[in-house]
């Protein structure tokens, strides 16, 4: 069992950064792929970014503005934000999943607001 707290959201003007993190217990951290969701009023759950061992992607929407980061020894995945959009707007949430067992676990989320 694995849980997931992501901490780092809040208000941000157009164009400022923000850097969410995902602190996962547990043992094993190397072995789950991680990934950053996020989800805007009325609209679906999409993929922003995941990470697994040295291997990263990105939605389309967010190359070259986020980068997706982990530190195994603190059990911990980032997503640093820049340049955010008014359309970054959401709750962001991190999913890890287990390589072999294939097993999925969420975070709570937390919100991201950008607005002036």
């Amino acid at each position: 069992q694995v849980q997931l707290v992501e901490s780092g959201g809040g208000l941000v003007q157009p164009g400022g950064s923000l850097r969410l993190s995902c602190a996962a217990s547990g043992s094993f951290f190397a072995i789950y792929a991680m990934g950053w969701y996020r989800q805007a009023p009325g609209k679906q759950r999409e993929l922003v970014a995941t990470i697994t061992g040295g291997s990263t992607s990105y939605a389309d929407s967010v190359k070259g503005r986020f980068t997706i980061s982990r530190d195994n020894a603190k059990n911990t995945v980032y997503l640093q934000m820049n340049s955010l959009k008014p359309e970054d707007t959401a709750v962001y949430y991190c999913r890890a999943t287990h390589l072999i067992l294939n097993r999925d676990y969420w975070g709570q989320g937390t919100q991201v607001t950008v607005s002036s």
